[in-house]
């Protein structure tokens, strides 16, 4: 094999343990900071209060707005009490849109953030942003919006409903798959990709069988981190445009779109990257589309964009979207083609 190729590995602290939530008052004097935003969304505020109680004055409050795909103006309110409070920093706690809320202060004010992720989500170890404003999800990448410091504890795993964990852990593994044929990839984000699949597809059936599995939920917090480490390392392809496309403009949920797309999306550039997916390929059976199709389902995943509250009737509008500004993709971006897609991942067909 003939080697050449560039390798940016973005710099973060991460804890990875059981009871590291203990940590957060450390690794906050550890970054230098005193006044901590606490930052959630509605669903887990019970959780924010109670760690900001826990860390006494060095929490100035809790803003529990944070809500998918990064409203702007839910940003602009977040800033608001960002400096009404005198904050010095950000702690997220949870899955993708209280991590994409703390990005989204830092993005504008640069504050160091700490993150305790509680899914699969990964994007804690990424320097990649997406917002989302009158209805049309952008993405930026940029060093300020890598949080500093991540927390793992798989305990706080535990009580992660089934049903949220599949969806989180098929979008992690939808990041790694896009990873190994980036136009960008490289040996050691693609031993990252498959090492991350390797974790999640072997955790997520035993997380299924017994949620309360610790070493499972241990191996697929690990799983994300890699796959999330490999979305922050290289650059995105048609998956992640289809995903931005149909959460921005359609409001479709995050990881669940991930979970129905990312089958679809792989059939499609099977032949064009059929050498660098063929790790994968194999772990799945030969055929990497039809493969994870069949693992999602078998998890009990969603299958179908029109289980997800998308219309028939939106599919010509979502595939004009997808192909406008188009990342870049192994395979080319063609209409009919993507529309066909957009058309079996709606009706839930294996590809």
């Amino acid at each position: 094999m003939s080697l050449n190729f560039i390798c940016s590995l973005n710099p973060a602290r991460v804890v990875f343990a059981c009871g590291a939530l203990d940590r957060v008052a450390e690794e906050l004097r550890a970054l230098g900071c005193a006044r901590a935003l606490v930052l959630s969304t509605p669903f887990q505020e019970q959780d924010a209060q109670a760690l900001a109680q826990s860390l006494g004055a060095q929490a100035v409050g809790v803003f529990a707005g944070a809500a998918m795909h990064t409203p702007v103006e839910v940003t602009d309110q977040a800033m608001q009490v960002y400096a009404e409070t005198g904050a010095d920093c950000v702690i997220a706690l949870g899955g993708g849109s209280t991590i994409g809320l703390g990005k989204a202060i830092a993005w504008r004010n640069d504050c160091p953030q700490l993150v305790i992720a509680t899914t699969y989500a990964g994007s804690e170890v990424t320097p990649v942003l997406g917002q989302t404003e009158e209805g049309v999800k952008t993405t930026l990448r940029d060093a300020r919006v890598l949080p500093e410091t991540v927390i793992y504890d798989p305990n706080l795993t535990l009580g992660l409903p089934v049903a949220m964990s599949v969806t989180s852990g098929l979008n992690a593994m939808a990041h790694a798959i896009e990873g190994l044929y980036a136009q960008n990839k490289n040996p050691v984000a693609s031993m990252m990709a498959v090492d991350g699949v390797r974790a999640l597809k072997q955790a997520l059936p035993a997380i299924v069988r017994r949620p309360e599995d610790a070493t499972a939920r241990g191996e697929a917090l690990y799983g994300a981190w890699l796959c999330g480490t490999v979305l922050g390392s290289v650059g995105m392809a048609l998956h992640h445009k289809l995903c931005h496309t149909l959460g921005g403009s359609f409001g479709l949920p995050h990881a669940e779109t991930h979970s129905v797309m990312i089958p679809h999306t792989a059939a499609y550039n099977a032949q064009a990257a059929a050498e660098d997916l063929k790790p994968l390929a194999d772990m799945f059976g030969g055929d990497l589309g039809k493969g994870l199709w069949d693992f999602a389902k078998e998890l009990g995943a969603p299958m179908a964009l029109r289980d997800l509250g998308l219309a028939e009737a939106d599919l010509d509008r979502a595939a004009d979207l997808a192909v406008k500004n188009p990342y870049w993709n192994p395979r080319p971006v063609e209409r009919q083609a993507i529309r066909a897609l957009l058309q079996a991942a709606w009706e839930g067909h294996r590809p």
